[in-house]
């Protein structure tokens, strides 16, 4: 008899070796090496054929008939600002986490939801039903077509789908799925790809909405290779520090609406509770007065969201300064620290600087850049910002404030929250219609930014 081929795949990035490394040359990662029989030609070769029998078929594209499904709106509304409206017929969703974020109680009060719709089938691999139901119970979450499967196994699931027609599939987790036909142990990288294949054949063949739930790294990306992510229609991360309520739920990937939505939640013993106004979250506990401190208006998908940034400039005791940053890229407060003091002459070199995004959560997107600068330079000249100032700009290396986008949708998010004073790029300022109530300057350099930010007046 042959022996069996192998294979070896890191499981971080699924990147192929005829042999083992100690490193994997693709994503850089140590120790992540599995080892994986390699199936014969002829094995686990899946046509697309439906529960009914009917098989997959050429069509001419002037000929395939558009079926105007829908969205199903589910009862929460940040869900469905993240999803694009809602939940298609026929869409595979993929939801990351770290453990104990909440995506299973996520999950579960949306089945509840999603059940006065249609018929939902909650796949379990983790918990048994009287466990799922103890905190369905807690949830308040239930009804008729509503149905519990503690099951791992991919056949059992393929019959009980056949048999029961869900029109919602949940599968909790992911990897404790199997599929019988592979040797590969359960969570292996070879089970999660054909569990992943078997589900979205599932869920195009049938038009059946099917929610997945993936562990996560040490490193916050979603465990096995980066293929799982393509082979889903939509991405979405929930995220969150567990020592905070609240919890954020981002889509990174969606074939049916915008990518980089936000929907915020706030964790309660009865489960998630959406945060209609996060700005207002976010700022109720700023302290009037005080240095170090500056708000900016974020965007975040088309979602502007205001949010204090802190700073504490102090000199520094050992040779090399540090740089630390919460909730922001510690990169991009190095770069900004190195233009204040070119460009500013604020000598920062011998400063230690710890930074932070109020409230937990996280800031990525360049229009942060002035509000960073302004609370850098007010902890270190212990000057403090006005209260009802607000900033956005990006800055480039020269020392300029750059334009950024979707101005508009941010100063009228400052206004509504009773913001008097906005200092934006004054390119962006051409042709746009100010909010009433809100007084903007525009500022072409860093240098006369900082003059009106921290003068008093």
């Amino acid at each position: 008899m042959a022996k069996a081929k192998t294979q070896f795949i890191c499981s971080n990035c699924g990147f192929n070796s005829a042999r083992y490394l100690g490193r994997c040359p693709n994503c850089g990662e140590w120790g992540t090496f599995v080892e994986e029989k390699i199936q014969p030609d002829n094995a686990n070769r899946k046509a697309r054929v439906g529960m009914d029998g009917k098989s997959a078929k050429v069509e001419a594209i002037n000929s395939v008939s558009l079926e105007e499904t829908p969205k199903v709106a589910t009862g929460l509304q940040e869900l469905n600002r993240v999803l694009g409206g809602g939940v298609v017929a026929g869409t595979l969703i993929l939801i990351g986490g770290d453990p104990g974020i909440g995506k299973s109680t996520l999950l579960l009060q949306v089945s509840g939801q999603l059940s006065k719709h249609g018929k939902v089938l909650y796949v379990t691999g983790e918990e048994s039903a009287s466990q799922v139901k103890i905190r369905a119970d807690r949830l308040q979450v239930g009804g008729d077509d509503f149905y519990l499967y503690p099951e791992t196994d991919m056949g059992a699931i393929k019959e009980q789908v056949a048999q029961l027609k869900p029109d919602y599939l949940i599968i909790d987790s992911v990897q404790t799925m199997q599929e019988p036909d592979l040797t590969s142990p359960i969570g292996s990288v070879a089970q999660i790809r054909e569990v992943t294949a078997d589900l979205m054949q599932i869920a195009k063949t049938n038009n059946i909405s099917i929610f997945i739930v993936g562990h996560v790294t040490k490193g916050g990306v979603i465990a096995g290779p980066k293929i799982l992510e393509h082979m889903v229609d939509t991405v979405l991360y929930f995220e969150g520090d567990q020592h905070y309520q609240y919890r954020i739920l981002r889509a990174v990937k969606n074939r049916f609406g915008a990518t980089n939505e936000l929907g915020i939640f706030e964790m309660r013993d009865q489960g998630l509770h959406e945060v209609a106004n996060p700005s207002e979250i976010f700022l109720e506990e700023r302290l009037s007065g005080a240095t170090g401190s500056a708000i900016v208006a974020a965007l975040e998908g088309s979602r502007p969201i205001l949010v204090e940034l802190q700073a504490l400039v102090t000199p520094s005791v050992f040779g090399n300064a540090q740089r630390t940053a919460t909730g922001l890229d510690r990169n991009r407060v190095s770069l900004i620290m190195a233009v204040l003091e070119k460009r500013t002459q604020l000598l920062l070199q011998n400063q230690d600087a710890y930074l932070k995004a109020a409230g937990g959560v996280k800031l990525d997107e360049p229009a942060i850049d002035l509000a960073v600068a302004v609370a850098i330079a007010s902890s270190y000249q212990n000057k403090g910002t006005r209260p009802d100032d607000v900033f956005i700009g990006e800055i480039g290396l020269t020392g300029e404030i750059r334009s950024v986008a979707d101005l508009a949708s941010r100063l009228k998010e400052a206004a509504k929250l009773g913001f008097a004073r906005a200092i934006v790029p004054k390119n962006n300022l051409q042709g746009m219609t100010l909010p009433k109530g809100l007084r903007v300057l525009g500022v072409a350099t860093l240098k006369e930014a900082l003059e009106l930010a921290l003068s008093g007046d």
